[in-house]
């Protein structure tokens, strides 16, 4: 006897092409048990099938099966996660957050605020303030500090006067061992509303003077 399986058997177990449908391309847990026990059944009693080759294919299903059980598994973890992350960026709303960014709002009768990663054992570390133009409008020195977020706010005094509402560029710097260094500079903003995404779905804040930035840039929650 052949150990192959032919299309009458097929046709047994319900597993053969009937009529006009397609072809089935994949072969569930249940299908597979069942053209085993068949194979074994149909195999040739004096050439049967070796018990490591039979292991071996169960083994392979077996694989192939853990495969999509932990893909399904990952798609719900990912699914959970995202909404988890979607519940924490929807309770930022009104709350202000702590963003990298080149530019800052000043608005009327108001104060620009931000923070400066200082890194240890840097000093003189100051944030200047540049209009649009490019000419520097005023220095603010930043608080010593043995490493660490501190924080600035700006409430647009400059020498003779005020400096009218809009956006200024900071430019965070200091000295480490002697050498000047660029820092960065996070600006403060209050969290208007959060929306998902239509490419990506990844979340995206809008925030007051800073428009619309990742959730994943948020740097500190005030």
């Amino acid at each position: 006897m052949s150990n192959t399986i032919d299309n009458s058997t097929l046709q047994q177990l319900g597993l053969a092409q009937r009529g006009p449908e397609k072809p089935r391309d994949k072969l569930g847990q249940e299908d597979f048990m069942r053209l085993m026990i068949t194979q074994l059944r149909n195999q040739d009693p004096f050439a049967p099938m070796e018990s490591g080759e039979f292991l071996g294919q169960l083994a392979q299903f077996g694989t192939v099966s853990g495969i999509e059980d932990m893909r399904k598994s990952f798609e719900g973890l990912s699914g959970a996660l995202a909404g988890n992350q979607t519940l924490q960026a929807a309770s930022l709303v009104d709350r202000d957050v702590l963003v990298p960014a080149r530019e800052g709002w000043l608005p009327p009768g108001g104060k620009l605020a931000g923070a400066v990663d200082v890194p240890p054992g840097a000093s003189s570390v100051t944030v200047g303030v540049y209009d649009i133009s490019g000419r520097l409008v005023t220095t603010l020195p930043v608080a010593e500090s043995a490493g660490g977020r501190v924080a600035f706010e700006w409430d647009g005094e400059i020498a003779g006067g005020s400096a009218p509402p809009g956006f200024y560029e900071l430019r965070a710097s200091g000295t480490v061992s002697g050498q000047a260094l660029e820092l960065d500079a996070l600006v403060s903003g209050r969290v208007e509303n959060v929306s998902v995404g239509e490419r990506n779905g990844g979340l995206k804040l809008t925030v007051a003077g800073l428009g619309v930035v990742p959730f994943e840039s948020v740097r500190g929650i005030g």
